[in-house]
Order: C-alpha cells, then structure tokens, then sequence
C-alpha cells in the first residue's frame, strides 16, 4: 500500500491574482462613495453649528435685551461676539475657529437689529453657503 504523506496546500498564482483583482475593484467602487460621504458629513456639520449660533444669538438678545447688547455687538469682532454666546451653546470650545468645521468660515451678524443669520462660507469655493 501508499503511505499517505501530507501535501503542502497552497493557493495558485491564478487565484491570488483574482483575489486581488476582486479586492481593487471592489476599493475602486467604494472609495469616491466613502470621500463624497466624508463630504457631505463637513458640510451638514457646517450648517448645525451655524444654525446653533443663529439660536445663540437669539437667546443672547432674549437674556439681555436688545438695547442693551446692540451698541457692543457692532463695535465686537466675530471672536469677542462669540464669547458672547458660549453660555448659550451646548457644545462650545474657546475660540470661534474651533467651532467651526475644517474648510467652512462663520462670520456672525454685525447688526442685530436686522437680525441677519450667520454667514457660512466654504473656504474650498469661496462660496456662500446657503442654509
């Protein structure tokens, strides 16, 4: 009779091959997917923390009054009205930039007599977001 002896398996060079084929393919149609996502994710962030100062800047005015804050919020820039509003914020990190989302700039109302909303801008385009 044969002994039977252990046979060394291994996968041929053609399968690997397909396996790798399979896995570029499969990285080809995914990746564009997963960076419009990451995308769009930025930009709905960008949006809510604008939305979040808009309502900030509407209970700033409810709490102090709007004669009392309208004269100092024309003469502030866009840092000082944000330490303005960090007690009216759920989430809120020191500075305004940090705030704001990597790509987007938020420039806050100068004038809170006309009640304006926030600006958002995509430093990508140079665009005006609009919300």
């Amino acid at each position: 009779m044969h002994a039977f002896l252990p046979r060394n398996r291994a996968f041929s060079l053609v399968e690997v091959l397909a396996a790798v084929g399979i896995i570029g393919i499969i990285a080809f149609l995914a990746i564009p997917n997963i960076v419009a996502i990451k995308q769009d994710s930025e930009r709905n962030l960008a949006i809510s923390r604008a939305e979040a100062l808009n309502m900030a800047v509407v209970s700033y005015i409810q709490s102090n009054g709007k004669d009392n804050v309208s004269a100092s919020w024309g003469a502030a820039d866009d840092q000082t009205r944000y330490s303005n509003l960090i007690p009216y914020l759920s989430f809120a990190p020191a500075t305004l930039t940090e705030f704001t989302p990597n790509g987007y700039t938020i420039a806050l109302p100068t004038n809170l007599n006309a009640l304006t909303k926030s600006v958002l801008t995509d430093t990508s385009t140079s665009t005006v977001v609009s919300y």
